[in-house]
Parts: C-alpha cells; structure tokens; sequence
C-alpha cells in the first residue's frame, strides 16, 4: 500500500509503474522465444517496435480505466478488463507491423508471448496486491475471530467471506462450510472448505471447534429454515444469519452486522418479485398522501414512497407522537424530500376536503384503520366511525378533489367476517368497489387483501416476546388456531404493486400467502429460540378465542374467485358489485347510529350491511335486531 503522503500522486506513479513492465514483460517475450539468447537483428526489432507498443498499450489502459482502478480490491471484472486492453494493443501492434514494410522479421509469435506475459505480470500485481490486503499469508492457525461454521455456501457466504478477508476487524474466523448440495461437498469457497451436510451441524461444530454458527441463506424458505435451525439449538453453540440481500441493498444491514435468529425468520417465505420501474414512474414527481402514516403499515408505506421520488409526501395520522417520530425518520433518510406531516381524523369530513384540495394528491393511500379485534368487539361505535364512516370521508374527498388513485388496505378478517373489525372493513371494501357508480369522478379506486403482518403493533409474536421476557407463560387461544403471515415491507411492496397494475382498477388484489401458519407452533419456536424447552423450562396456556375471533382466516369467500395477474403471488379477487341503493340506505343508518353511539343499531346495521358475516358476530347482529323491536 502507498504511504499517506504519496496517495495524491497514485495515477501518475501508476501509470509510471505500467511504463516500466510493458518494455520488461516485451522483452521476456523476446528472451523466451529465442531461448534467453535473442540475436542482434531481434535487438534491434524489439527497439523499433517498442515506442509503437508503449504508445498502444498505454492508450488501451487508459480507455479501459486501468489507471483509476482499486488494486486491493480487483476482481474478476478488472481481469477481464486487462485482458481486453492487452488485445486491443496486440491487435493494434499486429496492424502496424502488417503495415510497416520497414519492420520486417518480428516472429508473430513474440506478440502472443507478449500478451501472456503482460496479463500474467499486471494481473499477478493487482492480485498480490488484493491478497496482502486480505492477509492470505497469516497462518491459518492464527485465527482473527470467534472460529465460526458458516451454514450454506451460495452468495451469500461470498459475500460473507468476502468481507471477511477485506475487513481485518472481522469478528468471525470461518473454518468450514456446511452446505446440502453434494456437489459441493469438498470443494473449496475461498479457501474455506465444504465439509459437510445441514442435518450433521452437531458433529461438525463439535469437530472444528465451533465457537459460533452462521447461517448465511437468507432467502431460505419457512420449511428449510426450521430445518436448519434445529440442528443448531442441539449443539447448544450460538448461531446467527447474515442480513438478507434487501437489507443489505436498502442500507439497513451491512454484511458484518451479522444478527441472532428470529421467530420472523421461520415464517420464510418467496418475496414477491416487484418491478420498481413501473412503480417508481408512476410515483415520481407526483403528490402522494398516506393516511394511518404513523402506524405500522402505513409508515412502510411513507418510507417505501418517499424512495420512489414523489414530488411531496403528505403523511396523515391522528396519533401526535408516532407521526412525530416517523417525521424525524424520514426527514434524516431522505433530507431533499418534500414532507407535510398533518395531525387530522379521518372522520371529519371537513378537514379531509380542506386536506385534499389544499395539497390535490395524485395518489392516496388509504391505511387509517382500527384493527384490534377484541377491542373493535368492545367499542363498535368507534370501529364503524373509523373504518367505514372514515374511508367514506376520505373517498369522497379524493374524489372531490381530482385523486388519480385512491388504495384501500383491506384484511382478510373481511372475509367472512366473524368480528365487529372484519365487518368494518368488508364494508370499506363495497364502498371503494362501488364508488364507480356513486360518483362522477374520474377517480381510480381499488383495495389491496392480506393476511396478518409481522412485527405490526400489537401483533402475537411482540406480545410473546413480552411473556417470554417477564418469564411468564405464552398465551395461545386455541391449539389448532392459524394465520396467514407476511412482513410489513412484503405487504407494503404489493400495496404499491396493485396502486400500478392496469387490470385492478375498481378490484380487489390479494397475494397468494402460502400456507397459513399455527400459532402454537410460533410459541413453541420462539422458546426454543431463546434457549429453552417448550412445555418444560415455559409453559404455553391456551386460553380460548377471544370476542370475535375466528380459528382460521380466509383469503376469499365461496362466492368469489381470483384470477393471476401480470404479477407473480398477485391476483384479482372476482367478487360481486355492491347494490348501491342498498348500500347507500345502509351507509346513511350507520352514520346516524354512530352519531348517537347506539350500539345494537350498529350490530343490527353492519349484518344487513355485510350478509355473509358468520358466528358470532351473526348470533350479535340478530340479538341487536331482537333488542330494538318494539316491546
């Protein structure tokens, strides 16, 4: 490496150093070709000929930016690159002679030994310089870090090892790899052998000495990831995974920031291939509003958008400290974005027109929703306020106010709906499905369906996480109860996806979820995780379902059908047009029982509302009616 003080001159001192190997590596060429005994005539060729292959092979190198490049970190790109600057010349040398009637006599084989030469030397340099910068002379018993079994030995072991020889701070010494592919089993990723198979971690941890265990496949799958863990909570050694590629790609992660194993790690499944580019001309410039911006899927949304490179982000929230918090977040990522933070309800009808027309956004996003089943089958006034009377106000005034498109985020609660919550947004969904016909806007409206998210506020793996850390037992409802799951970026990426696909207009998207996962088996995943037994060292308690819950969700009802997309995972739900007479009679009942807060008026209506809701929100809806009959 150059001293400090020489770095301001590193090009010329480069390109000094490559102006004396071309004349060394031309006459190697000359000294193997006649035995290291070239007569006088070849002398004199070799005289002749050189200001024409200095003046050539500088020019290449220069065109070819192997002036510029960092030698510590050459790679295969830069070797490609050479061999291409010493062609060119060659040729370029080659034509000269052919050319030239004075030059006479030069063998044309001096100028293939030339080319072997030049690569050999310049490649040989920038590699030796790479391999001091990666230390590959330290012994190998001198170990740098934790002696380390690094499980899986695709890309993202690479760029694990990678990143271990250029950082000489690294905290892992790799002794091995472990990797399922027999094809792979002796072979060798950069330097570190592939010395066995998953299913025998124990064995080999106990061989090499394993101080730690790193899984480095981060796109595997929910069933190979439980696979994997497994073994290593049997050999009692701490593991770890390296970051995903999208972390990595994001800037959230760097590849040395190496984290312990989460619950949301074995729920694994294929991302959902998004094209950006689509995405992101038609956000760019435009004005875009999210509305429930401080909450968990809609602060994924603001920050998703805010990298789309909208002309103003307008995020809405009636929670004062969470929207203070995203504000300072996206502020600090994005510093050239243009940001308006709004305090407001979404309920109010005025301050929802004064928001749109102040501001005219292209595209609303609207996320604003209470979700807590057992507290929505308690406060069913609020659940209708917000979740119907509120999308209704926002719809309005996105229509008033000239929105390109408005995005509901909907649940698969709506579905037959068990629940007070599940039957909010099922009607939020007929409202958005039936605004064509209630309105002459021009007004794109369309909803997005998905299942349980990751990490959301108030979700079952925080609260598990809770229990486990008070030391108190994990609560379950039920042993056979089931969710569909999928993370907060995941949801947010597909919301984007569907705000684009020409075939969603006036539908409803919904993303193939996979298999539905049992909770139970989340609990049980999560204590072993942690070092312990399910059911031994933590008990789990099932405490029955709760107001409104049902044992599984569904993605779509009997009477609806989806079709594929142009999008891989998304599909358009078929379901009926909503009578909108009958809406609008059921709308202006619901609204006149949330203004007085009359409870069975709201039951009664959100089951004539929503018919194929089921138990026990059906059994509370029929009791309603029951109540409010004359005496």
């Amino acid at each position: 490496m150059l001293p400090a003080f020489l770095l301001r001159f590193r090009r010329p001192l480069i390109i000094a150093f490559h102006l004396v190997i071309i004349p060394v590596a031309y006459w190697i060429a000359f000294a193997i070709r006649f035995d290291f005994a070239p007569p006088p005539e070849m002398t004199r060729l070799f005289l002749e000929t050189l200001p024409y292959l200095v003046a050539f092979r500088l020019l290449a190198f220069g065109i070819f930016g192997l002036f510029s490049g960092w030698w510590r970190h050459v790679g295969m790109r830069d070797l490609i690159d050479l061999c291409k600057a010493v062609s060119v010349s060659s040729l370029l040398l080659l034509a000269v002679l052919f050319l030239n009637s004075s030059i006479v006599g030069l063998p044309r084989s001096i100028v293939l030994l030339d080319w072997v030469m030049s690569v050999l030397i310049f490649g040989g340099f920038r590699f030796a310089a790479r391999g001091m910068r990666e230390r590959r002379f330290v012994p190998r018993g001198q170990a740098r870090g934790k002696r380390t079994l690094v499980i899986g030995a695709g890309a993202a072991a690479d760029r694990l090892l990678r990143h271990c020889q250029h950082d000489g701070t690294a905290e892992i010494y790799p002794v091995g790899l472990v990797d399922d592919d027999p094809a792979k089993q002796g072979m060798r990723l950069h330097g570190v052998p592939v010395i066995g198979f998953a299913s025998d971690v124990k064995k080999l941890a106990a061989r090499t000495s394993a101080e730690l265990l790193v899984i480095a496949i981060p796109s595997a799958s929910r069933a190979e990831m439980e696979r994997i863990v497994e073994p290593c909570i049997a050999t009692g050694v701490e593991f770890k995974i390296v970051p995903s590629l999208r972390e990595l790609m994001d800037g959230r992660a760097k590849m040395s920031q190496l984290r312990k194993v989460q619950i949301e790690d074995l729920l694994g499944r294929d991302a959902v291939e998004m094209e950006l580019t689509g995405v992101r001309s038609a956000l760019e410039g435009k004005v875009v509003l999210v509305t429930g911006g401080a909450g968990s899927i809609g602060s994924e949304l603001a920050r998703q958008v805010a990298s789309l490179g909208p002309s103003r982000l307008i995020v809405l929230d009636q929670a004062e400290s969470p929207l203070y918090y995203i504000n300072l977040e996206l502020v600090r990522s994005h510093p050239a974005l243009t940001l308006v933070n709004v305090v407001a309800d979404v309920t109010d009808q005025g301050r929802m027109d004064s928001v749109l027309a102040r501001y005219r956004p292209d595209f609303v996003f609207h996320a604003a929703a209470y979700k807590h089943v057992p507290l929505m089958e308690e406060n069913p006034v609020e659940a209708a306020r917000n979740n119907v009377l509120g999308t209704l106000c926002v719809a309005q005034a996105a229509a008033r106010w000239g929105a390109s498109k408005f995005v509901l985020i909907s649940t698969d609660k709506a579905v037959y709906p068990s629940s007070v919550m599940g039957a909010s947004k099922r009607l939020a969904e007929q409202i958005v499905l039936g605004w064509p016909s209630l309105s002459e806007s021009k007004t794109d409206f369309r909803a997005v369906r998905f299942g349980n998210v990751l990490g959301s506020d108030g979700s079952v793996i925080p609260v598990f996480k809770k229990q486990l850390s008070e030391g108190n037992p994990l609560t379950v409802t039920h042993p056979d109860v089931t969710r569909y799951f999928m993370t907060i970026p995941e949801a947010v990426q597909l919301v984007l996806q569907a705000a684009v696909l020409p075939e969603a207009e006036g539908r409803i998207c919904m993303l193939e979820m996979g298999s539905p996962v049992r909770i139970v088996d989340l609990a049980e995943n999560l204590i072993r995780l942690s070092g312990l037994e399910p059911y031994r060292d933590v008990p789990i308690v099932f405490t029955g379902l709760r107001p409104g819950e049902k044992l599984h969700e569904e993605l779509m009802s009997a009477k609806e059908k989806t079709v594929p997309t142009t999008v891989s995972k998304i599909r358009i739900v078929q379901t009926s047009e909503p009578d909108v007479d009958h809406l609008m009679s059921g709308l202006d009942r619901l609204a006149a029982a949330v203004a007085v807060g009359e409870r069975n008026d709201i039951l009664a209506a959100l089951c004539a509302m929503v018919p194929e809701c089921v138990a026990p929100l059906r059994e509370r809806g029929a009791a309603a009616v029951q109540a409010l009959q004359p005496k």
